[in-house]
């Protein structure tokens, strides 16, 4: 669909791969700074895309590196530590040095058999207000275009929270941001033409098809609109 407006389109593995990081544990942010060089050379603009932890490495990326725009999806507006099953650590790196990055709370119980991940992110942002702070990407820094895509039934982290605290943060440094939602809409949404995704950990997305669609159909425009050249 990308390839179809015109678009050079490069889609990346970032972890699990050869001589990759088993998981979005300690991934090194020069992974996707290779990328960017890489494309300068071939297109006139460049365009990160992301969903999730796609979506926080985007927006992490394009906060140290320069690129003409940022598709989020389900965004972040902190980094998070991830685990290997035994420790956490940031999920980036930055010069070898690990990013800050906000902790679970450790006394959080699932109450649900899939669970819905949203009440451990939710709780973990205030844990350690410090932290957090520390933790925050630094949106401010990117000077290309901003689009964002959440949804307000996010059952997996408030994705419609992170996205109102990115446009306010770049709001007061002068920059323009896009947010796209759908109140009934999940973790995941539907693009026109593609099929509701079933795969994955185990966990409540929230959403239906539906208003998963309907947000996917309402984004479109706006990621077309994106990855359009230069006039």
């Amino acid at each position: 669909m990308l390839s179809g407006t015109g678009a050079r389109v490069r889609a990346i593995r970032w972890f699990g791969g050869a001589r990759q990081r088993p998981t979005p544990r300690e991934v090194p942010l020069e992974l996707f700074a290779e990328q960017i060089s890489s494309l300068r050379q071939e297109a006139d603009r460049v365009v990160l895309f992301g969903t999730s932890f796609g979506a926080e490495a985007a927006l992490v990326t394009a906060s140290r590196f320069a690129v003409d725009g940022v598709i989020a999806a389900a965004p972040s507006s902190v980094v998070w530590a991830g685990t290997d099953g035994t420790s956490s650590s940031s999920h980036w790196t930055h010069d070898g040095v690990p990013l800050p990055a906000v902790s679970f709370d450790p006394t959080w119980i699932p109450d649900a058999e899939p669970p819905a991940f949203l009440p451990l992110y939710e709780s973990s942002l205030r844990v350690d207000e410090n932290a957090t702070a520390a933790a925050r990407i630094r949106v401010e820094d990117i000077t290309g275009d901003v689009l964002l895509i959440a949804a307000g039934d996010d059952q997996v982290w408030p994705s419609i929270h992170f996205a109102g605290v990115i446009e306010h943060v770049r709001r007061d440094a002068g920059l323009k941001t896009t947010i796209i939602s759908h109140p009934q809409a999940g973790h995941r949404m539907i693009l026109p033409g593609e099929k509701a995704v079933n795969g994955g950990v185990t966990m409540r997305r929230g959403g239906t098809p539906e208003a998963d669609a309907e947000l996917g159909a309402r984004a479109w425009p706006e990621i077309a609109r994106m990855l359009q050249p230069m006039s």
